[in-house]
């Protein structure tokens, strides 16, 4: 699956389907701010660089935060 996610909204809702938080959660809400603070930061660098920028997942470490979001795979 390839998906273009280039709004933080659409790249926060993403990341934290799998987590199963309850939208209406604290931890959820909080989750949700400090996300669209980084993301929102970084756009705003990389506006500044005016440059193209790599970022390099390859070596992040992968984990799974709801394995039935994952089909127990």
């Amino acid at each position: 699956m390839s998906q273009i996610l280039n709004r933080p909204k659409e790249i926060i809702d993403f990341c934290l389907k799998p987590s199963g938080l309850s939208k209406e959660s604290e931890a959820y809400e909080e989750v949700y701010r400090r996300l669209e603070h980084v993301i929102r930061t970084y756009q705003v660098e990389l506006a500044k660089a005016k440059a193209p920028v790599a970022v390099d997942f390859s070596q992040m470490r992968t984990i799974t935060l709801n394995e039935d979001a994952h089909g127990q795979d």
